[in-house]
């Protein structure tokens, strides 16, 4: 299997990429395929697939923000079962980031990830068993991450200013004994990944002033 990057809408792999994420996610979740022609091109934004003969198996998608040396995994989908897809993506996706944090001269302070909560969300995910919310939750749980202690909401990727819900933001700290970490970074890091979109419910908006409130956000159990 190959760790590729997708740089470009013109790569024939992102055909396959964008119908993964279109079969998978809701279309709230998706940004059309036309405007994804600047994102690709971010050297900021890491768009890998993966690669079994000829054919998109799995993707994922995140960034590494140097300032604040913290990362958010984007999404990251399984598209074929039996192939260790998702060890494959993560332990790729991880190498590289830890990489990327040593050239910045720090070890990698933790990454953020946006996690549907299966109690809350009804949707098949491309009928694709490993995709089912409550095996994700599960691994994503195993993996280290854990939930960001306060009601979460982020704007529509349709970019029609609407509020969704049935996620929580959650965060794997390097350091797993970690039981909090600053609002601030919280607030600062949503602002700025959400600023691509003009218009924000006001959901969303009174969510952030309320972080900047706090002092710190802890980490829960997923």
């Amino acid at each position: 299997m190959e760790y590729s990057r997708i740089t470009s809408v013109a790569d024939p792999l992102f055909r396959q990429v964008h119908n993964l994420l279109s079969e998978v996610f809701p279309p709230e979740e998706v940004l059309e395929y036309s405007l994804w022609k600047e994102p690709l091109e971010d050297p900021g934004i890491r768009v890998f697939a993966a690669v079994h003969e000829g054919s998109v198996v799995g993707t994922t998608e995140y960034r590494y923000y140097s300032d604040w040396n913290v990362a958010m995994t984007d999404f990251t989908i399984i598209g074929r079962e039996g192939l260790g897809v998702g060890r494959f993506l993560a332990q790729h996706r991880l190498k590289d980031l830890q990489k990327l944090a040593a050239d910045n001269g720090k070890e990698l302070f933790g990454m953020f990830a946006e996690i549907y909560d299966p109690y809350r969300v009804e949707h098949a995910f491309g009928g694709i068993k490993p995709m089912d919310p409550f095996v994700r939750r599960e691994v994503l749980s195993h993996l280290g991450y854990k939930r960001l202690d306060f009601p979460y909401v982020h704007p529509s990727w349709q970019g029609d200013g609407e509020a969704v819900a049935g996620l929580d933001l959650c965060f794997m700290p390097g350091d797993e004994n970690l039981e909090q970490i600053e609002a601030a970074l919280v607030a600062g890091f949503l602002t700025r990944y959400y600023a691509v979109l003009a218009d924000k419910p006001e959901a969303w908006t009174s969510m952030v002033e309320q972080l900047k409130g706090r002092d710190a956000v802890s980490l829960l159990p997923l």
